[in-house]
């Protein structure tokens, strides 16, 4: 890392340095957070699964949309980007009913102002997939809201925009996860904008800590989904009796090679490339 970096911030998982006034710097740890809670124990390789898929995707939708991404450090965890003003809104599409997705569905029959037909079950795919925003939370969780409170936040036109772009986004990703074998049920991502005024996408794109992957060949609806993330780690601390404050409890062996696998497994078979050549060359994702 340059001696200049200076940090700015710390997330459940990434820490923030700024390099420059266009600069910054993204550096993924291999920590991992459940309930909201940061673990003390990490989950070797994590932020180099995390960096190397949100590369791959940048890379394969700038087509659609401009991204943040200027380079990809040879650490294999650490990301150059463009500084932006981020918008308000955790952008969310929603392919299937799942989550708190299905949570709200129980409730009222709609998620974020879409009704849905009625009689529907866990895990089903929707008739078509839907932007359902959410706030974004300094702490406990993000809410969910509708058009109109997502308009209220960023202004209709560009409540369009982010849309349509994140419709059009899930749409081109989740087909490709389909020739890969695996469903991509929701995904959760964030825009800034530039400053010439343009929507860009950041943050990160399509990591098992933003999206529920499932693999299709073990797909069921009518209840959970086996999925490449951290639920063996969920299921783990829910047999603790744990009460999902600070601190969390630490993870054995099992867990943490369990969970590494279930990453690494995603990375390749959504990437197409081996997980260790990526470590030894971390810019083939780009190509």
């Amino acid at each position: 890392m340059s001696d200049t970096a200076t940090h700015l911030a710390s997330g459940k998982v990434r820490e923030l340095y700024s390099l420059d006034e266009e600069r910054l710097l993204l550096v993924a740890s291999d920590r991992i957070s459940v309930f909201d809670v940061v673990l003390p124990t990490e989950i070797p390789d994590k932020g180099r699964v995390l960096t190397g898929l949100s590369g791959y995707w940048f890379a394969q939708t700038a087509a659609i949309v401009p991204n943040h991404l200027l380079a990809l450090r040879d650490d294999g965890r650490s990301t150059e980007c463009r500084r932006l003003e981020m918008l308000p809104l955790e952008c969310v599409v929603r392919g299937y009913l799942s989550g708190s997705g299905w949570k709200d569905y129980r409730a009222s029959g709609a998620i974020c102002g879409h009704v849905l037909p009625e009689g529907m079950v866990e895990s089903q795919q929707l008739p078509k997939p839907i932007f359902t925003p959410s706030t974004k939370a300094q702490t406990g969780h993000d809410e969910n809201i509708d058009r109109a409170a997502g308009a209220m936040l960023v202004g209709d036109e560009r409540f369009d925009e982010v849309e349509r772009l994140s419709l059009e986004l899930y749409a081109v990703v989740s087909a490709q996860a389909a020739t890969r074998g695996i469903i991509l049920a929701d995904t959760k991502f964030e825009f800034g904008i530039d400053s010439g005024g343009r929507l860009v996408f950041a943050d990160e794109a399509f990591t098992p800590d933003s999206s529920r992957f499932w693999p299709a060949d073990e797909y069921v609806p009518g209840g959970p989904q086996p999925s490449f993330d951290k639920q063996p780690v969920r299921d783990y601390c829910e047999t603790l009796g744990w009460d999902k404050t600070f601190p969390g409890p630490e993870l054995p062996d099992d867990v943490i090679m369990g969970t590494r696998a279930r990453y690494v497994e995603a990375f390749e078979r959504l990437t197409g490339h081996d997980f260790d050549a990526y470590v030894a060359r971390p810019e083939i994702v780009l190509a």
